[in-house]
């Protein structure tokens, strides 16, 4: 039994259950004190105030970090310029390793032969992204899932992307027999 006298009669709430009384016992101010500038803090961190701190704020940070990352990790693009694709497509070699990825990977939408089918017509002038050599290795190697094509660049190595460019350039002006309507544009010069 709990003996109450004026001191802790201050202390009591006027809570009573199964008989038993509630003691007040107030956290210390300080205590109360770091919890509402944990609160103020939160709403500013939450708002990105700039000026707070150092810098513009936590998001014009992120994205320099991300773009920092970016510069010092390039995209692998397989090693080939303009230049070097331009060479290699006048390797034998290459074209015949070009022919065979061509055959094990896009003919099921592009025909043996170019000629289109789910995907479009590689014989023609008319290219929906872009039909120079850096344009057709870009679509090669990453894609465009939007249209169904997958990221290539994923699934081939760097060298076998290069190879199936030029030979997919190379079917340029080849004439199949019943080939898909031409979609796109011409490429420019």
């Amino acid at each position: 039994m709990t003996v109450t006298t004026p001191e802790n009669d201050k202390h009591l709430i006027d809570h009573n259950y199964d008989g038993i009384q509630e003691y007040d016992h107030p956290l210390p101010r300080w205590w109360v004190y770091l919890f509402y500038a944990t609160i103020v803090y939160s709403v500013l961190y939450y708002l990105n105030v700039p000026g707070l701190g150092i810098g513009k704020g936590r998001e014009a940070n992120y994205e320099a970090d991300v773009a920092a990352w970016k510069a010092a990790h390039p995209t692998p693009t397989g090693g080939a310029s303009p230049e070097q694709l331009a060479a290699l497509a006048t390797d034998k070699e290459a074209l015949v390793g070009g022919k065979q990825v061509f055959t094990a990977n896009c003919a099921s939408c592009h025909r043996a032969d170019g000629g289109g089918g789910i995907g479009p017509n590689l014989t023609d002038r008319f290219w929906v992204h872009g039909g120079t050599l850096p344009d057709i290795h870009k679509i090669i190697d990453q894609g465009v899932l939007a249209k169904g094509m997958p990221n290539w660049g994923k699934l081939l190595k760097p060298d076998q992307v290069n190879a199936v460019t030029v030979f997919v350039a190379s079917l340029t002006g080849t004439n199949p027999p019943n080939p898909k309507a031409p979609e796109g544009v011409p490429p420019t010069p």
